[in-house]
């Protein structure tokens, strides 16, 4: 009979006990994995990228930039290609279901950001046909039930049309898939010379450029640059890339690393805590048991080891279930929770669930290991 073995038995001889040591575990990196998911998606390398640049308003995202900016950033040395992009918020049919609309020069996005959002050729021959077509993303498009040729009304919260109603109409001319399972396709992709020429307020302004650094052109080095030409005009500035973007524009609402840090912090400390505190009184159970193995010849180590053994596997079932509720809840929520379950997320979960197995394990290990023959068999 194998350690292992015996590690098994132990850990199932009292059932509804190790069921809910089990049950605590998966709600531990259950939260860990949604939350490290969450960061992920919005702070780390999933869908952001390093090398796009975004040149926005000094004063804040929300205000515009002149269209005229176009040319001055396109014949900066060290950019590759620019293009031109205005925001549009709104619903369809309900206000708690918001849309975002990003309008912008269908060939330079795609000259520019094609290759992430996967626009072919051929759908940007199809959103360029009319100017009311738009592109759908795959996870906007199955979470509203939209298909191709569908024709659909977004009502913007704030972008009045110049006859004063907020209703934009859009023909469905395609889906974009994006490049990969993490980039961002809850979103909608319109003309602008159709949101420009109908809008009331703003026409010939744009919310941002979004640059392409040549090769071998460092991105923070270009971001200074395009800074430099405005930063003594009306309207100056601030270049960043995108990720740096998203990580600013979490900033201002909290620090979201720290919160969800503190939260699995204390979600780790309280199950070490119950496990250790119950490992500890289960072992104290069958300290008779460990005189008669040691009587029989087991030696420390194989006590050691026998007790760490069964707080591992605890861990390891409870901790792989909860980390695949997490997968099953960012396939079905990812796209538009922003949630991306990585590999460096499973990593550093593996990680996790040996560390705390070992930490847990380690004082009812170490105190049956050490416990002698004589008083183990006046425990009876």
């Amino acid at each position: 009979m194998s350690l292992l073995h015996l590690a098994k038995r132990n850990a199932w001889r009292k059932p509804l006990r190790t069921l809910l040591l089990i049950s605590c575990v998966t709600v531990a990196f259950l939260i860990y994995g949604l939350t490290a998911s969450f960061l992920n998606g919005s702070q780390g390398s999933a869908g952001a990228s390093d090398d796009l640049l975004g040149v926005m308003n000094a004063a804040g995202r929300t205000q515009p930039l002149p269209m005229a900016y176009m040319s001055r950033v396109a014949s900066e040395p060290g950019v590759k290609t620019v293009a031109y992009m205005t925001r549009m918020r709104g619903y369809v049919n309900v206000e708690k279901n918001a849309v975002a609309v990003s309008a912008a020069d269908p060939k330079l996005m795609a000259s520019v950001n094609g290759k992430e959002l996967g626009l072919t050729p051929e759908l940007v021959s199809a959103l360029s046909k009319t100017r009311d077509r738009a592109l759908v993303g795959r996870a906007l498009a199955e979470a509203q039930g939209w298909s191709v040729g569908q024709r659909i009304t977004v009502t913007a919260f704030q972008t009045a049309r110049k006859d004063g109603s907020r209703d934009w109409r859009f023909e469905v001319a395609g889906i974009f898939e994006g490049e990969s399972a993490s980039t961002d396709t809850y979103f909608m992709l319109a003309n602008y010379d159709y949101i420009n020429a109908g809008r009331a307020r703003g026409e010939d302004t744009v919310d941002a450029f979004i640059v392409r650094p040549a090769d071998g052109m460092s991105p923070g080095v270009l971001a200074a640059r395009i800074d430099a030409l405005f930063a003594n005009s009306a309207t100056p500035t601030r270049t960043q890339s995108e990720k740096q973007f998203l990580e600013a524009f979490l900033r201002q609402y909290a620090d979201v690393g720290l919160i969800i840090n503190l939260v699995v912090g204390a979600a780790f400390v309280t199950l070490l805590m119950i496990v250790i505190n119950t490992m500890v009184f289960a072992v104290r159970e069958r300290t008779f048991e460990i005189g008669v193995l040691k009587t029989l010849g087991f030696s420390p180590g194989q006590i050691l080891t026998l007790v760490l053994g069964e707080t591992l596997l605890i861990f390891a079932v409870g901790g792989a279930l909860g980390l695949i509720l997490a997968k099953i809840a960012t396939v079905l929520a990812g796209p538009a929770l922003g949630l991306a379950f990585s590999t460096a997320v499973l990593a550093r979960a593996v990680s996790f669930i040996v560390a705390l197995g070992l930490v847990t394990g380690l004082i009812p290990a170490v105190n049956a290991m050490r416990a002698p023959i004589t008083a183990a068999f006046r425990a009876r």
